[in-house]
């Protein structure tokens, strides 16, 4: 299998709109493999589900690292990987997983995609979508309410006591190691920008940096 052109990292808090924006800088790109940081929670089949719900899902450690790097290792070097499929009704990966094959660019996305420095190093680009809160929390609730079937009374109480608590400290520091910040609503040059700049890269005309 081809070895990908680009391996790009978004970035962002929840309701950034980073998968929107991944669809957007890829338009046009034939081949194109996302991998949602998501998939990538850890395994918690050991315990009930009273105790997966108390789990705190924005924290790093929530994430299975390990796992991320050696599949996303796997993607760069033209290797077909079984990705993690999960079930948020659940709070648990299931028994099944997804066959991905490494496209023209890997796209890796979500909330601490730029936390962890070995991902960082097999990264292209690296992106941070930045959205005003009260447009993400909105989203938050649409989504998690409309999409994953909770009561809205779990999803603000979690927003509270993790989900923002868990941005500031861990999700916004990641800025700093973003290569361009995105102002979600307000990107339509920085979107096309990069749309060409991965068309270049993907069609061999120039190198990522």
């Amino acid at each position: 299998m081809p070895v990908p052109s680009l391996v790009v990292g978004i970035a962002g808090g929840t309701g950034a709109g980073k998968t929107t924006i991944a669809r957007e800088i890829t338009s046009g790109v034939d081949a194109v493999t996302l991998v949602p940081l998501d998939n990538y929670y850890a395994d918690r089949s050991e315990l009930p589900m009273a105790e997966r719900e108390q789990i705190n899902y924005d924290h790093p450690d929530a994430f299975d690292w390990e796992l991320l790097r050696e599949q996303l290792i796997a993607l760069c070097e033209g290797r077909r990987i079984e990705m993690p499929e999960y079930d948020f009704s659940v709070h648990n990966r299931t028994e099944e997983t997804t066959t991905v094959d490494p496209g023209d660019v890997v796209m890796v996305e979500g909330i601490l995609t730029l936390h962890d420095e070995a991902i960082r190093e097999l990264l292209d680009i690296n992106l941070y979508v930045e959205t005003d809160a009260d447009v993400r929390i909105l989203r938050r609730i649409r989504r998690d309410v409309i999409e994953r079937g909770r009561e809205l009374d779990g999803v603000m109480s979690q927003y509270l006591s993790t989900v923002k608590p868990m941005h500031e400290q861990f999700v916004a520091p990641t800025k700093k190691e973003a290569d361009l910040i995105i102002p979600e609503g307000a990107n339509d040059t920085a979107v096309g920008l990069l749309r060409e700049r991965v068309h270049a890269v993907v069609s061999g005309n120039e190198r990522p940096v």
